[in-house]
């Protein structure tokens, strides 16, 4: 048992780095529950418009947060090799992706958000009105492009200080753009203190204010820190090295294509979910808020193996990479076994805090059982995508992750969608289970170690 269960000075270790960043994601994800609670509260339309245009944005997040991750591989292993001059230059890698990144996502949002709205709305069994959600869709979209460069600049800030050790700024500037966004939200929403009740507006009002609000600390601070030094220099010159260039674009371009390929296939599920009716956006809107809630676990878990193990690799110590990462993913697959049991105690009843139907109540606490019985599995298979992204197996991590969605997962969702009666229910279960059997193939990756190598020196 030893080989899974480490020291105590590894846990504190490992406690210190993953505790900020799920502090941070918690408190985000819990305030998003919030948002979709007050948004839930106006009526099921507006939670559903809300919910669509929180899924064309998902793509994006994780697009930005993709493409940062080439760089950040060199971040983190410069930093570990004590090559400050190296970090410096990877960061400015990170700028030039999230500008692109941004200008990219801008275009399709203006010239084809209408389109992409309507792909999800489609009738139920319900008598909910279609043309309402659309046009609270195309509202909150229009105000949310406006959040799109300062999140951009903020996650390069904050991955830069993560992959060098530094969570705590990053998690205070969560936390203070989550009281931002969570009082406006309720005043904006709502129209109080003498302001009008702007509903789905004032929901995107509110994000776009929080954002430039942690943007503007994340950036303040970080220039006041240890690691203002080298994070000044990002933005003496705007050359980068051919060399790293070359590397960024060979590891990184494989992973901005998984993020875009995931996200955009996450996207392409829940529009075949939508197929089954309106009421199914809504039921989706509230189990996957939910659910995210819960996912901090291993998403925190995530971010600690790439960034522990990628020091360990950039400071050459490799046995030593092999040894942790064993213990961390051992350790993250019992984090969300218990995560996964708390969330199954609570699904019955956290739907019933919404404004909606009877039927989308019961459909998103079925929902989210079937999410909470897949916890371990996303666990183990979030880890083992980290640990191969730490080394830059970036062609291992695009195979493991976007390439059994769309030949697996996705395929199955269509076929049951389009081709046959099946409820929602059972073909939301079928997806995860073909999901969850993807931990083999991260297993197989993992304990060939091909991932153990050092990218910097």
């Amino acid at each position: 048992m030893h080989r899974y269960i480490g020291s105590r000075h590894f846990y504190r270790r490992l406690f210190a780095v993953m505790l900020p960043i799920l502090i941070q994601t918690v408190i985000t994800n819990f305030v998003n529950l919030l948002d979709n609670i007050m948004v839930g509260q106006v009526g099921t339309e507006p939670m559903s418009g809300v919910a669509i245009i929180t899924q064309l944005l998902f793509v994006f997040n994780l697009c930005i947060f993709g493409g940062l991750a080439g760089a950040g591989i060199f971040t983190a292993q410069y930093y570990g090799a004590g090559d400050e001059q190296g970090v410096a230059e990877s960061v400015r890698a990170k700028l030039f992706i999230a500008l692109g990144t941004v200008l990219v996502f801008a275009a399709i949002f203006v010239f084809a958000g209408d389109k992409l709205i309507a792909q999800f709305i489609h009738p139920g069994g319900e008598a909910l009105d279609l043309e309402a959600t659309r046009r609270h869709a195309a509202d909150y979209l229009r105000i949310m492009l406006i959040q799109m460069p300062p999140f951009a600049l903020q996650m390069v800030y904050a991955t830069t200080l993560r992959e060098t050790g530094e969570t705590l700024l990053p998690m205070k500037a969560g936390m203070a753009a989550v009281l931002v966004n969570l009082t406006l939200n309720y005043i904006l929403i709502f129209g109080k203190l003498g302001m009008p009740a702007l509903g789905v507006e004032g929901a995107a009002i509110a994000t776009v204010i929080a954002r430039f609000t942690e943007c503007g600390i994340v950036v303040f601070f970080a220039h006041r820190s240890s690691r203002g030094h080298f994070l000044a220099r990002a933005w003496t010159s705007w050359r980068i090295p051919a060399s790293l260039a070359r590397a960024v674009a060979v590891t990184g371009l494989p992973l901005l294509l998984n993020e875009l390929l995931w996200s955009s296939g996450q996207t392409f599920l829940n529009q075949c979910y939508s197929v089954r009716g309106l009421e199914v956006v809504s039921a989706l809107s509230i189990s996957t808020t939910v659910s995210n809630l819960f996912f901090t676990s291993f998403i925190a878990m995530g971010n600690a193996i790439g960034i522990i193990v990628g020091q360990l690799l950039g400071a050459g110590e490799l046995e030593r990479a092999v040894d942790e990462d064993r213990k961390l993913i051992a350790f993250a697959v019992a984090l969300c076994t218990l995560v996964g049991a708390v969330m199954a105690l609570i699904a019955p009843y956290v739907p019933r805090v919404y404004n909606t139907t009877e039927s989308v109540h019961r459909l998103a606490g079925r929902l989210l059982l079937v999410t909470a019985a897949t916890m371990p599995f996303h666990g183990f298979a979030n880890a083992c995508y980290f640990t191969m992204r730490a080394g830059g197996r970036a062609t291992l991590t695009f195979a493991f992750d976007s390439g059994w969605q769309w030949l697996i997962v996705i395929p199955l969702a269509f076929v049951l969608s389009r081709f046959t009666a099946v409820p929602i229910l059972p073909m939301f279960a079928a997806v995860a289970v073909a999901e969850s059997v993807k931990c083999l193939l991260g297993w197989y990756f993992v304990k060939r170690g091909d991932w153990v190598r050092d990218l910097v020196n």
